[in-house]
């Protein structure tokens, strides 16, 4: 094999890099070019793939200190490239549905020709044999003109999510939808992770189990290292960001409780029932050292909450459809207990985590799916072909495809705002 092609978006393809660099010597890939695109791949990830010999190419907007600090070699190169931009958020739980749109544009339909003629040439001559995205459209479609495999791997696609943001910004708009479902058209199949939306934009599908970051630390050796006696019992939270100018306060917690906090700004100031978690503390080993965990839905928090069975009190994120589909696989598994929004600004978190420390998550599936999802990734690359089960798409459809995904987001607007769940605040039961 002449190289291996990664293009990811998020946190997914992390997990799977992991079990993949573990395997590559086992599989002798003779690899002479990774190519990836990330929002935040860890630099260890690199430093693994380079020293199983691998030469590592990396496109990213991230600055270099992330890749290099820990890792200077020979065999690394940073290129910046920015293809595409998600969604922007507003705040820690709001995405702004006209920006992000407004942004995707901007980022990848402006200047889709020559990001596609900068991305084939530059896939040629790297002599990639397999493009892996996570979940980029317009990597798809370099994949194809340069005649390279592709595949994604995900929980959902951003042909549903914008179709929200198309349904409040105007359906002239949509040839945005058509154009990203039609670039997904191009991967042989799409690796589908548990909590999925609705992606019929992919050729073929296959399932894997929950891809979970394995732990590195005992309950018992993390509590130790922190200094949490056990008599306490340890709430972790974990949203990404906080509101602006918010201050966490003693009386949020239960009497007897420690507060795990992560992504804390150096300068904020604790309380002292609440520990400050180091940047580079491993998320994962927190979340199975504590008994609750407080956070949003997304999908690293459900895979890691589902996995070490620790309850989930989460906060409802506005206008990211991906959130529904998680939140029922929470609720079917009983892992979970919905706070509202002024609940969680106003401190009163306590009749939530008690309600909480009483559920018995009873999720019994696999957590293997990073080896799972390696092993199909490193077979595809050497034309081994894995059973599917999908419907192989057609370009004739897609204006009806479009008008489904609107109808489908529109029913989940319609669920998500119409009424609050009553057993949103047990404070008032």
């Amino acid at each position: 094999m002449r190289g291996l092609l990664l293009i990811t978006g998020g946190g997914i393809m992390f997990k799977i890099l992991s079990q993949i660099e573990l395997k590559c010597k086992r599989c002798r890939f003779n690899a002479t070019g990774w190519y990836l695109r990330i929002n935040f791949l860890r630099s260890k990830v690199v430093r693994h793939l380079i020293q199983a010999g691998h030469e590592v190419h990396v496109v990213t907007g991230a600055p270099d200190y992330v890749y290099t600090t820990k890792t200077q070699s020979p065999g690394l190169f940073i290129r910046k490239v920015l293809l595409d931009c998600g969604a922007v958020q507003a705040d820690a739980l709001t995405v702004d549905r006209l920006a992000s749109l407004e942004k995707y544009i901007q980022t990848a339909v402006l200047t889709r020709d020559s990001i596609l003629a900068a991305e084939v040439e530059w896939l040629k001559s790297i002599k990639a044999d397999l493009v892996i995205s996570d979940v980029v459209p317009v990597a798809c479609r370099a994949a194809a003109d340069a005649g390279i495999r592709a595949i994604c791997c995900t929980n959902f696609s951003w042909d549903f999510i914008y179709a929200g943001y198309v349904m409040a910004a105007g359906c002239h708009n949509r040839s945005i939808i058509w154009q990203i479902a039609e670039d997904y058209s191009q991967c042989e199949f799409v690796i589908r992770l548990p909590g999925y939306c609705p992606m019929p934009a992919f050729r073929d599908v296959i399932d894997v189990p929950l891809v979970v970051r394995r732990l590195h630390k005992t309950r018992e050796k993390v509590r130790e290292d922190l200094g949490i006696l056990d008599s306490h019992k340890v709430l972790i939270y974990n949203f990404g960001g906080q509101p602006a100018g918010w201050k966490l306060k003693k009386e949020y917690l239960p009497e007897g409780w420690i507060c795990l906090v992560c992504g804390a700004s150096e300068d904020q100031e604790m309380p002292s029932n609440f520990i400050k978690l180091p940047k580079d503390f491993y998320t994962p080993d927190a979340i199975a050292a504590s008994d609750v965990l407080l956070g949003k839905v997304g999908y690293g928090t459900t895979s890691e909450a589902l996995a070490y069975k620790v309850p989930l009190v989460f906060v409802r994120r506005d206008y990211f459809n991906e959130e529904p589909f998680l939140r029922n696989m929470i609720e079917h598994y009983q892992a979970g207990v919905e706070m509202i929004r002024r609940d969680l600004l106003s401190g009163c978190w306590a009749p939530y985590i008690e309600r909480a420390i009483t559920l018995k998550p009873c999720y019994d599936g696999g957590v293997n799916g990073g080896e799972v999802a390696a092993r199909i990734i490193q077979d595809t690359a050497m034309g081994i072909n894995h059973i599917s089960h999908g419907v192989r798409f057609s370009k004739i459809c897609l204006p009806l495809y479009a008008q489904c995904l609107f109808a489908i987001n529109g029913i989940i607007f319609y669920l998500n705002h119409s009424s609050e769940k009553k057993f949103c605040s047990p404070a008032y039961k």
